[in-house]
């Protein structure tokens, strides 16, 4: 999707309905910083708040993620382009939580290592030591839980048994055996437990 396209259809269509940014964030019950965000193509409107906005400006979701009117024979292709256009940006950004888990995974596996050599090499036993330790270890564990949210939020598991594509709640996927990012998890379609891997579109 194109942020700038976007934002001058939705100034276009703000004003073709003779409204102020004052006035349309009103209405939205917003600032009208948000509104002159859209517009210069910094931000895009949250999905929470979509359909309010199409409503005020005469326009369909579709045209608003288009940034365009669309003609009523070219409806279907449009959507369908949009469609694509939105499964692409999902795994796109579900693969950059799954960068981001890895590194931060990696990083504090290194840093925790690292730490707990050079303070046994170079510390002696007693207090010091032992708050060293234990720091390192709450920060190592903090990390863990971190990767674990971003493991959890990229795309989906999928059913070994049945091939549903489905979300676990966090608490489920902390506590499965796992080997890397395959996690044995009870599927909700087949309710089996199997070992689910990590897809990133659905």
């Amino acid at each position: 999707m194109d942020q700038i396209k976007i934002g001058k259809f939705i100034a276009e269509c703000r004003k073709k309905n003779k409204l102020t940014q004052m006035q349309l964030a009103e209405k939205l019950n917003i600032t009208d910083r948000a509104i002159s965000k859209w517009e210069n193509g910094k931000a895009m409107p949250d999905s929470s708040i979509m359909l309010d906005l199409c409503n005020e400006l005469k326009i369909s979701v579709n045209e608003l993620l288009s940034g365009e009117m669309i003609d009523m024979k070219d409806y279907d292709k449009k959507t369908e382009q949009l469609l694509l256009e939105l499964a692409k940006q999902d795994e796109i950004k579900n693969k950059k939580l799954m960068f981001s888990m890895w590194t931060i995974l990696i990083t504090s596996i290194v840093f925790y290592i690292g730490i707990l050599i050079i303070a046994t090499k170079f510390i002696p036993e007693g207090i010091m030591l032992g708050t060293i330790i234990v720091v390192s270890t709450i920060i190592f564990l903090i990390a863990g839980f971190i990767s674990l949210k971003f493991e959890v939020d990229a795309g989906y598991y999928e059913c070994k048994n049945c091939h549903n594509k489905f979300i676990p709640k966090y608490k489920e996927v902390f506590w499965a055996a796992h080997m890397g990012t395959i996690r044995h998890l009870k599927c909700p379609k087949c309710n089996k437990r199997t070992w689910a891997k990590k897809v990133m579109t659905k």
